[in-house]
């Protein structure tokens, strides 16, 4: 059975880290991209950030450039975001997906361009 888990969230201060792990089983990560998604009460869900399948390329949104980082591991079929100086408006379920392909540079695209959902690790930020 294909599976990604996600782990690693929690509550913390602002300006505070975390870092989310992605691991997948029943397949190996080797040929997929993986991108990182949130979706914050209330609102649509939104992309983070992407890593391609060598990891060469990544991306991020926005709001997130120059905080987050998206690393993996392939012997360990683990992604992983580390996310510095987290806000308040961070606050959402982080998601990690996975979509088979072997492409030089990651787009991170919207929700429907990915094959395989985890089930989503909470992230507060608070006081």
């Amino acid at each position: 059975q294909l599976q990604l888990v996600e782990s690693g969230g929690g509550l913390v201060q602002p300006g505070g880290s975390l870092r989310l792990s992605c691991a997948a089983s029943g397949f190996t990560l080797n040929y997929y991209t993986i991108g990182w998604f949130r979706q914050a009460p209330g609102k649509e869900r939104e992309g983070v950030s992407c890593i391609n399948n060598s990891g060469g390329s990544t991306n991020y949104a926005d709001s997130v450039k120059g905080r987050f980082t998206i690393s993996r591991d392939n012997a360990k079929n683990t992604v992983y975001l580390q996310m510095n100086s987290l806000k308040p408006e961070d606050t959402a379920i982080y998601y990690c997906a996975a979509v088979h392909g072997v492409y030089r540079q990651c787009v991170i695209g919207g929700s429907s361009d990915y094959d395989y959902w985890g089930q989503g690790t909470q992230v507060t930020v608070s006081s």
